[in-house]
């Protein structure tokens, strides 16, 4: 991640825990010790207990008794609940930005949708995530409903700490995310009518959810570890 130079060693500091955190290096669980990583920074360990002070408001991390700050993951039920309620939010978000999304706007998802189809044959499941959100981004940030976009950004951010581990948990969603993503750009481009489009985003959202937990019943590894 390239930081500003300007930026303030709290917000430097906070880049840089927050990348390592979406790259996988800091995996779920794993402590912050706050004196090592100001060392690695080059900082006091101030800004350090500042960034992660911001990052545990935004659900990054957490602090458990005795152990102190540690990458938060998401248990299988809140990840469950998390994912439900995003369909329904973004759905709704990317159905009331249709009329508002140009020809310019589907042809920069189109973009960015192929360029998740060219990571599929080297997969590399971080990159393939960040894009999945630049794409829905495309789609859902001309919602004009404050509220409802909120909501939508407040779900994405609350998965964003283990959606670098969410495609390799069920590899085979990203192929059928990519056609999807087509699928739903044509109801966009011809016009479909919202309840088309909302439903097709929130089966969209849906069918990962309903992959990870068909995976979940027959694998009994830890989920999204």
């Amino acid at each position: 991640m390239t930081i500003p130079a300007a930026a303030s060693k709290s917000e430097q500091a906070y880049a840089a825990i927050k990348a390592s955190i979406l790259s996988g290096e800091y995996s779920p669980g794993y402590r912050l010790v706050l004196a090592k990583i100001a060392e690695d920074l080059g900082v006091s360990v101030v800004p350090v207990r500042e960034a992660i002070r911001r990052l545990e408001a935004e659900s990054f991390v957490v602090f458990e008794r005795n152990v102190g700050a540690t990458v938060a993951g998401i248990e299988p039920t809140e990840y469950l609940y998390t994912m439900q309620t995003l369909s329904i939010v973004e759905g709704a978000a990317t159905a009331l930005s249709a009329p508002l999304i140009s020809a310019e706007d589907i042809a920069r998802a189109r973009t960015v949708n192929a360029l998740m189809r060219d990571c599929l044959e080297n997969f590399d499941p971080v990159r393939f995530t960040s894009l999945n959100r630049d794409f829905h981004s495309v789609l859902f940030e001309h919602c004009p409903n404050p509220h409802i976009l909120d909501l939508v950004h407040r779900g994405w951010n609350r998965l964003q700490a283990l959606r670098s581990s969410t495609f390799s948990y069920v590899p085979g969603r990203a192929k059928e995310s990519v056609a999807e993503h087509e699928a739903l750009l044509v109801l966009l481009e011809t016009g479909a009518p919202a309840d088309d489009v909302e439903r097709a985003a929130r089966a969209h959202r849906a069918a990962t959810l309903d992959a990870y937990l068909a995976h979940s019943r027959t694998d009994s590894a830890p989920a999204l570890s």
